[in-house]
């Protein structure tokens, strides 16, 4: 019985374990809590387009020899920016927009990636590197993740009202244009803070499926809220304690997990939804 339990308590042994185990819950609170908005405003594409977007400000970061956090940020709202002032000012729709805005800030930093001479391996920037991160690291993503979590929570009504009903938000004269760019903004600083962690592409998942989860099972906000942020502890948890044992690297398998989860909760609710009109 010793055996098994020190078994099971093994990779609690390792310190980089701890730190991934650490880093993981200041990866999942942000993401969890914007996925929900990302889902309900329908902008699922733009947590995409903003992840791949921040590739190129993170090589020229890297040539000025400035804060890689800084370039990520910069061209996240470059790509924001870009998209928004497309979308007011041509026929075409949003997400078309997105679509090419993303991928050509994206082909832009491969581009400049393979021209320049760097240490920073383009693998750690698409999926991350939870077991390599110091404590100063996982600092940095706490200090980002508190920061955009109270940004959500204090304006919570008013972003959930704005991505219902921006006309009724406009009409009862709440500044919709700096709530807009303000949530694209949080999305920004928050795909900085999982960057090193989870990396671009898995980011990504990150910030669509525990909104979706919670999406399908409940009817109130502030419950999808909840469910979403405990569907995306969980799977941070559990994925990343996994990975020890399957030797697999966390990030992917969490998102593996959280992805098994979407699976089954959708084929709960199909089995209800045709429980009752059998009924």
């Amino acid at each position: 019985m010793s055996a098994l339990v020190d078994q099971l308590l093994l990779p609690f042994q390792f310190e980089f374990m701890r730190q991934a185990f650490v880093i993981g819950v200041a990866v999942a609170l942000p993401t969890s809590l914007l996925s929900c908005y990302l889902v309900l405003k329908g902008w699922s594409l733009m947590g995409d387009a903003i992840s791949h977007a921040v590739l190129p400000g993170i090589v020229l970061a890297y040539i000025l020899g400035i804060p890689l956090a800084v370039g990520a940020f910069g061209a996240g709202m470059v790509c924001a920016l870009a998209t928004g002032y497309l979308k007011e000012n041509s026929r075409v729709k949003e997400d078309t927009i997105m679509g090419v805005v993303f991928s050509g800030m994206f082909g832009l930093g491969l581009v400049m990636y393979v021209k320049v001479q760097t240490e920073v391996h383009l693998d750690h920037i698409l999926f991350g590197d939870m077991l390599g991160l110091t404590w100063a690291d996982v600092g940095y993503s706490w200090l980002i993740a508190g920061l955009c979590t109270s940004a959500i929570l204090i304006k919570r009504k008013d972003l959930l009202l704005h991505a219902f009903d921006r006309q009724h938000a406009q009409a009862i004269g709440l500044p919709v244009r700096l709530l807009h760019y303000g949530l694209l903004a949080i999305l920004s600083l928050t795909i900085v803070g999982v960057l090193k962690a989870v990396g671009i592409i898995l980011a990504i998942a990150m910030f669509i499926t525990p909104g979706a989860i919670a999406f399908l099972i409940t009817r109130k906000f502030s419950s999808m809220l909840a469910v979403s942020c405990a569907v995306a502890l969980a799977s941070t948890f559990f994925g990343t304690y996994l990975s020890f044992f399957l030797d697999s690297a966390p990030a992917p398998t969490i998102v593996l997990l959280m992805t098994i989860i979407f699976i089954a909760v959708f084929i709960v609710q199909q089995g209800r939804i045709a429980a009752a009109q059998r009924g």
